[in-house]
């Protein structure tokens, strides 16, 4: 649980500090776009002023003054008119259109005009010029600066977490793998020496129905052993009757669970439904599944395994009647190293769903819950025509 939480802390904490380098960025970016604004505006002043200067002056000095002024605007589109028709334009790629075709001029003064308010130059006898103009191409690169600015975050975010999920999980696998073959490795030297000691018991009789207990024991050390070599490796599945196998499994489990446990096996298909299974690895999803129920159930209650299919998967839903789950916990709980006990691994149902999905093809997922009441889980196997 404890390192579940701390995942989900240091997620947010990525989040939130992505989230703040964006808006600071962004408020920064604005307010330089609102500065970079208002010169643009008080340099079309002066040029509009320059344009006023030139139809008043005499004065040549001046005159070539105020042209190097207007000269000088290379960045800002400007389009001057005397109220209906075209003046001037400059640092517009199409003017020729704008001179040319009637429309179009009024459509790019109005888009221009909703922009900037237009400025007017007073001329000799009454005269009026008016001059339209537009955000620079810097301007308007730099108001869309912050967006793009978010958008590459974004990537590098969503491209950071793909690649740190994608090398946890290369190192969970790795951990899953070492882990499960130094078991099954570490098993095998008690397993053969209590077979020795078995031969050795066998020589007297009267120890004989210790011997068949014993036998039973190791056996199931067995199973246990074979179950742990195939995680990691690709396990042979074969065309199995699922009702059986998950009999089978239900029958280990009810002799050895307690007498306040009811397991109730109903299958409620029409014919035998046949699945590509491992058996060990199947019983081992089973077994997992019940006792996971029997601890959400703390010793009693009624587990339910149903069996049903759809056209095209088997269906088994396993249903108890312990203290539930909330919704936040829906997928939590197959995450490894998440927990609900005081002195659980979290790695159960992680591994049942590893078995499931990895080896199996199939899916599993908390179907419903109810806090107080019982949870059903859900396994989806795809059906086999054979």
């Amino acid at each position: 649980m404890n390192t579940y939480r701390n995942k989900i802390v240091w997620k947010t904490l990525i989040i939130i500090c992505a989230t703040l380098i964006g808006c600071v960025s962004l408020y920064y970016t604005n307010e330089l776009a609102n500065s970079m604004s208002v010169e643009e505006q008080k340099r079309m002043q002066i040029w509009a002023e320059a344009t006023r200067q030139i139809a008043l002056s005499e004065n040549e000095n001046e005159i070539n003054f105020c042209l190097e002024i207007i000269r000088d605007n290379t960045s800002i589109p400007v389009i001057m008119t005397d109220g209906d028709s075209v003046v001037s334009v400059r640092n517009i790629s199409d003017s020729a259109k704008v001179y040319n075709d009637t429309a179009y001029f009024h459509k790019r003064i109005a888009e221009m005009g909703a922009k900037h308010d237009p400025i007017v130059i007073n001329l000799p006898d009454e005269q009026k010029n008016y001059i339209y103009y537009d955000d620079s191409t810097v301007l308007k690169q730099l108001a869309q600066f912050p967006f793009i600015q978010m958008s590459i975050i974004g990537i590098f975010l969503i491209v950071a977490y793909l690649a740190f999920s994608s090398s946890r999980r290369a190192e969970q696998n790795k951990v899953w793998i070492g882990m499960s073959k130094e078991t099954a490795h570490q098993l095998g030297t008690p397993i053969s020496s209590l077979m020795a000691w078995i031969e050795i018991l066998k020589q007297n009789e009267a120890n004989a129905p210790y011997v068949v207990e014993m036998q039973k024991d190791i056996d199931r050390l067995n199973i246990i052993a074979d179950r742990f070599s195939k995680v990691g490796s690709l396990p042979t599945l074969q065309s199995s009757n699922l009702s059986e196998a998950i009999k089978s499994a239900a029958d280990y489990m009810r002799n050895r669970i307690s007498s306040n446990i009811i397991l109730d096996v109903k299958d409620n298909t029409s014919q035998t439904v046949m699945v590509k299974l491992n058996t060990a690895l199947f019983n081992w999803v089973i077994e997992n599944m019940i006792k996971n129920a029997i601890d959400a159930m703390e010793g009693k209650g009624c587990i339910t395994i149903k069996l049903n299919e759809t056209a095209k998967y088997a269906e088994i839903l396993l249903t108890d009647t312990g203290k539930g789950l909330a919704k936040n916990q829906f997928k939590a709980i197959f995450t490894p190293g998440y927990t609900t006990k005081e002195r659980g691994w979290g790695l159960g149902l992680s591994l049942v769903q590893r078995i499931v999905k990895n080896y199996h093809r199939g899916k599993i997922m908390v179907q419903s819950s109810e806090i107080g009441v019982g949870t059903t889980f859900r396994i989806l196997l795809p059906k086999t025509n054979e």
